[in-house]
C-alpha cells in the first residue's frame, strides 16, 4: 500500500443517506444496485433515484424487485426505476443481465450478499456459497459490465464489505472448504475480504478507464441478512445481539450511498470505509472497526483476480 492520508468525510456513524446525498443531482446517471429489493439495498437505490439517477434493482425474485422499484418510483417521483432478474451464483444469468444492459453505467453498487449459513452449502460447480454469491458474482457481473462502466467516465463501483472481513484472509490454498471444516464466520470473512481485495485490484487496473472502486462497512443493521444469525441463538448471545449498537436502514446506507453519489470522493478508488469515512488499519484482533492488513493487500489482491478469473472462466 502506498503512503496516504486517510479520507475523512463531515459525515460519522449517524448520518443518512439523505444527508451524505442532500444537495447532489444525478440527472443523466444510471445506477445499478444489485440485492436492491431488501434490506439496505432498498435505500441506496431510493436515495440514488431521489437525487435522480435512472436505477435498475439487480434481483432474484423479479416480482418483489418489481414492487418494490414501483414503491420507489411513487416516493421519489422519479420513473425510471425498473428491476432486472439477476441470479448471481449463476454464469449465465449474469451473462443474460449483461447481455440486456445497453449504453453507458455510472454506478454499480454490488450490494446483494448472505452471510454465515449455517451449513456447507456448494453450488453445482462445488464453489462455496458465500464466496461465489458476495465475491465471484459480483467479480463477474463488473467484468462483464466493465466496457459500460469505461464508457461512463468517471464510474463508481461501490461493494459493500463487512467488518466479518477481520475473521479471514483469502485462504487460497482451500478456498471452497474441500480440506479443512467449514466454518459459517470464516467462509462469511473469506468472502468479505475478497470484496475489499476486488477493489484494491480494480482501482489499480481500472484506473485508465475513469473506474473507481471502494469497499464499505455499513455497520450492524437488522435485516434479512441476519437471519442465521438469529436462529438457536443462547440467551446469552441474545442478550449480546439485543445490545449491539445497531443503525437505522437509513443510516446503514448511507456510507454506500456517499461512495456512489457524493463529489466529496470523486477521486478516492481502492480504500475500505466505516460511518462515511476511511478506516484506520489496524492489526488489533479484538477490534471490532478498521480495516485489517490482510483485506489490503496488494499481492493477495492480484493473486485473488487471477484465482477468480481461472475459476469462472476454465480453459481461457
Amino acid at each position: 500500500m502506498e503512503n496516504r492520508s486517510r479520507f475523512t468525510s463531515p459525515f460519522g456513524a449517524t448520518s443518512t443517506s439523505d444527508d451524505v446525498i442532500a444537495g447532489v443531482d444525478l440527472g443523466g446517471k444510471r445506477a445499478i444496485v444489485t440485492g436492491g429489493a431488501s434490506g439496505i439495498g432498498v435505500e441506496t437505490a431510493r436515495a440514488l433515484a431521489a437525487a435522480g439517477a435512472e436505477v435498475v434493482l439487480a434481483v432474484r425474485n423479479l416480482e418483489a424487485g418489481d414492487q418494490i422499484a414501483t414503491d420507489i418510483a411513487m416516493k421519489t417521483g422519479n420513473s425510471a426505476v425498473t428491476a432486472a432478474e439477476l441470479k448471481l451464483t449463476d454464469r449465465a444469468s449474469v451473462a443474460r443481465f449483461v447481455a440486456d444492459w445497453n449504453g453507458p453505467l455510472h454506478i454499480l453498487v454490488n450490494n446483494a450478499g448472505i452471510m454465515a449459513l449455517p451449513d456447507l452449502h456448494r453450488t453445482p460447480e462445488g464453489w462455496e456459497l458465500q464466496f461465489a454469491t458476495n465475491h465471484l458474482g459480483h467479480f463477474n457481473l463488473a467484468l462483464g459490465l466493465h466496457p459500460a462502466l469505461a464508457a461512463a467516465g468517471g464510474a463508481r463501483i461501490v461493494s459493500v464489505s463487512s467488518n466479518g472481513h477481520r475473521t479471514s484472509p483469502i485462504v487460497f490454498d482451500d478456498i471452497n472448504f474441500e480440506r479443512r471444516a467449514y466454518d459459517p464466520w470464516l467462509a462469511y470473512g473469506q468472502s468479505k475480504t475478497g470484496n475489499v481485495l476486488f477493489t484494491v485490484e480494480a482501482a489499480k487496473r481500472w484506473a485508465t478507464d475513469g473506474v473507481t472502486a471502494n469497499a464499505l462497512m455499513p455497520g450492524g443493521i437488522r435485516t434479512n441478512l441476519q437471519r442465521h444469525q438469529q436462529e438457536n441463538m443462547t440467551p446469552e448471545v441474545q442478550a449480546i445481539f439485543d445490545s449491539y449498537p445497531w443503525k437505522t436502514v437509513e443510516q446503514g446506507a448511507a456510507t454506500s450511498v456517499l461512495l456512489a453519489a457524493s463529489p466529496l470522493v470523486k477521486d478516492i478508488s481502492g480504500r475500505y470505509f466505516e460511518d462515511c469515512n476511511e478506516a484506520e488499519l489496524t492489526t488489533d484482533p479484538d477490534a471490532q472497526g478498521g480495516v485489517r492488513p490482510h483485506a489490503l493487500d496488494e499481492d493477495d489482491a492480484a493473486r485473488l483476480w487471477d484465482v477468480s478469473l481461472a475459476i469462472l472462466r476454465p480453459g481461457d
